[in-house]
């Protein structure tokens, strides 16, 4: 939990038997490479963070679209589900070994109310996710693929953790396009 600790303490500042209140709410989760966290359908009920490995959120069934990948040492949830409490369009999918830690939306809720760092802790995390899913979204209709590809490059670990196959869906082209642009670059 020291991962989880850290992030808390670096976003906001709160006192030591409010830090161990808000972790005693966590619980341990281990995924094997593989291993839905959860499937298309049914309804999240739970926040993560990502003390190791990698998840990707995918939809479709013959051919897997990724729509996004969290890694190590993020904050996440499946907000479009959780919050409306409405089945959730996506699969998310251990993309190798991860250990998460997890927090149930009611006791969530419960920290929130009782201790505004806490509170303070997730409007940041919110704002931060918000200001990501923009930033993706302006890549994606300002930039070629071949610019996101080259700034996917650009993050630490990334690309070991995602096969081609993912990374060309997350990029919205096709393994033999991304094939392409690899070569050209080389």
């Amino acid at each position: 939990m020291d991962g989880l600790k850290k992030l808390v303490s670096t976003q906001v500042i709160i006192g030591e038997n409010d830090l161990q209140t808000v972790i005693s709410k966590f619980r341990l989760k281990s995924l094997q490479k593989g291993q839905l966290l959860f499937k298309r359908g049914q309804i999240a009920s739970q926040y993560y963070y990502v003390n190791s490995g990698a998840l990707r959120f995918f939809y479709g069934e013959d051919v897997q679209l990724t729509a996004w990948v969290v890694m190590q040492g993020e904050f996440f949830a499946e907000i479009s589900s959780l919050n409306p409490q409405q089945p959730t369009r996506f699969n998310v999918e251990a993309i190798e070994a991860t250990e998460l830690f997890c927090i149930d939306k009611v006791d969530m809720e419960l920290l929130y109310h009782q201790l505004p760092a806490w509170q303070e802790f997730g409007r940041k995390t919110w704002e931060a996710m918000a200001i990501r899913m923009i930033d993706e979204i302006i890549r994606f209709q300002t930039l070629s693929a071949e610019e996101r590809y080259l700034e996917f490059l650009q993050k630490p670990g990334f690309m070991q953790h995602v096969s081609v196959k993912q990374l060309a869906s997350y990029l919205g082209i096709t393994p033999n396009a991304l094939s392409r642009i690899r070569k050209n670059l080389r």
